[in-house]
């Protein structure tokens, strides 16, 4: 089967479970992490925090605030931590 043939099929799955007509095999959720307690917890800055996880202080700053929340690779590490 090619690259093309498995982003096809992909495609289709994701219409049918939009629609309704297929269950999602996995969903996986994660909970909202404390930024400002994990990072306090670990005993580093801002600016650590935000190399560590390649993001900037902007958005540690915003995560800590709850203006907004860590997603992606982000949101997985810090649940993992």
């Amino acid at each position: 089967m090619s690259f093309f043939d498995d982003l096809k099929t992909s495609l289709e799955e994701a219409v049918d479970i939009k629609n309704g007509t297929k269950a999602p095999a996995k969903v996986t959720r994660y909970e909202i992490a404390d930024v400002r307690a994990i990072r306090e917890q670990l005993n580093v800055s801002q600016g650590e925090m935000a190399k560590a996880l390649g993001t900037s202080i902007d958005t540690i700053k915003s995560w800590e605030a709850k203006r907004r929340n860590p997603t992606g690779l982000a949101a997985k590490v810090l649940a993992t931590i």
